[in-house]
């Protein structure tokens, strides 16, 4: 019987979310990270103990003394090293990672599962939102923080669970949904898979395990090697071609906020907005639809929450917008989420001078896109490019910011690091702002929103 819960690496976005469903069930929970963060201080707040120091002697006392009853969760990003992570297997703890947590709970449960390169947080968000707006409620395992909900986390007795099924390390392999949704295959972690046709396989085998009688909503026009099992329906959606789910009459507002009628198989559903902007977010809320519609939600429900959807934090996040500037900050870590993003951007501002600034997440992945990053910075009048956010891995020789910087055709190009952007702002005074990545630029944003302000008189 498992009493206690410690994780190693508690203050991650998929980390902290099981960290909250465990404390809502009733059982202890702790756990360590590098460094504190307003996710960690938010933990604490909430009773769960954290501390910063890799030590075993700071898991609590209560842990440590009985390896039966307490279960032990890591995160790929801790080191074989850690100190505290060698301790525990040294004494017997059963340790998993957060995949397999998420497997275990999931496995009880009505899973609706979205996956895919791009899209997935705020599809998957987005669906949670649904789910709740209806009054059939759900818990829900988000990528990201619910501006609806300010978590990562919903909480429901029913038997209804949205994950955000994530291919990195294969995690979302350990899920074995009712409905799933795909939005995208697109080439990426090519550290873990090796190649394009490695990740379209392993996105295949995820379909393959939907269970039978269960649905696949895949995006229109993604090719994958499918073997779905007996009575598995393949759907399709997309965000304007005709097919089982798609948008249609779309009009932007000057806010940029879009307004549309959405087709759910023989339903239409007339003069539907959107509360988040963005081109590819109506793609993501003509999917996150399917699945609720699939599952039962009526079509006027799911009209009411699209209308009071408010997103999610550093997706299409527009932090400061008057007349005179617009700053939007976005996760966009890989060539195609730029790609769209700016795209998004773009269609709000016609005409518009667009500055973006950059920050490329991980050595690897620099390297293996910096043309495809290029390509889809160029689609910027302005970029400033900051030095590689290194995450879990060492530096590779020869690769860094200098690469895509390279390969830009965009005259108006820049490296600077995070000491020096705002005085990029003051000199500038950007119209129409993005920031953009997965690093460590989100702590820019406070910053950068305080000085648009002051120099909006």
């Amino acid at each position: 019987m498992i009493e206690n819960v410690y994780f190693l690496g508690i203050g991650g976005i998929g980390m902290s979310a099981l960290a909250r469903y465990y404390k809502n069930v009733g059982v202890r929970v702790a756990g360590y990270d590098l460094t504190p963060s307003t996710l960690t201080g938010q933990l604490v707040s909430e009773g769960i103990g954290v501390h910063f120091e890799d030590n075993p002697a700071l898991i609590p006392e209560d842990f440590r003394k009985d390896p039966e009853k307490t279960l032990v969760i890591f995160t790929p990003a801790v080191p074989e090293k850690h100190m505290e992570l060698q301790w525990l297997r040294t004494n017997g703890f059963d340790i998993i990672k957060r995949a397999v947590a998420l497997g275990r709970i999931a496995k009880d449960n009505k899973t609706l599962a979205v996956a895919g390169t791009h899209g997935k947080t705020t599809t998957s968000t987005l669906l949670a939102h649904i789910m709740q707006v209806s009054g059939t409620g759900c818990t829900a395992f988000l990528g990201g923080i619910s501006k609806n909900y300010q978590s990562n986390l919903l909480f429901s007795d029913n038997t209804f669970l949205v994950a955000e099924a994530d291919e990195y390390d294969r995690s979302f392999l350990q899920l074995f949904p009712q409905t799933a949704l795909i939005t995208s295959a697109d080439a990426d972690h090519l550290d873990i898979y090796g190649s394009h046709r490695a990740v379209k396989e392993a996105f295949a085998q995820f379909a393959s395990q939907i269970v039978p009688g269960g649905f696949l909503v895949l995006k229109k026009g993604v090719q994958l090697p499918l073997s779905l099992q007996q009575n598995v329906n393949c759907l399709y959606y997309h965000y304007d071609i005709p097919c089982d789910f798609y948008a249609t009459n779309q009009v932007i507002g000057e806010t940029g906020l879009f307004s549309f009628d959405l087709v759910l198989q023989d339903t239409l559903v007339k003069n539907c907005h959107l509360g988040i902007p963005g081109q590819i977010n109506v793609e993501n809320a003509v999917g996150a639809a399917a699945l609720a519609y699939l599952n039962g939600i009526s079509a006027d429900a799911i009209k009411e929450a699209l209308a009071s959807f408010l997103g999610v934090a550093r997706r299409m996040d527009v932090q400061y917008h008057t007349k005179k500037y617009c700053y939007i900050d976005d996760y966009a870590h890989h060539p195609r989420e730029i790609q769209v993003a700016i795209q998004s951007v773009r269609e709000w501002f016609p005409g518009e001078k667009i500055t973006g600034i950059f920050q490329p997440h991980l050595y690897s992945r620099t390297r293996d896109f910096a043309r495809e990053f290029a390509q889809s910075l160029d689609l910027l009048d302005r970029v400033i490019l900051m030095p590689v956010y290194p995450a879990r891995e060492n530096p590779i020789p020869g690769v860094g910011a200098e690469m895509i910087a390279e390969l830009l055709t965009v005259k108006e190009k820049e490296i600077r690091d995070a000491t020096q952007i705002i005085d990029c702002i003051k000199k500038y005074k950007p119209g129409v702002l993005v920031t953009l990545g997965a690093g460590n630029i989100d702590r820019l944003v406070q910053p950068i929103s305080e000085c648009l302000k002051e120099m909006d008189v």
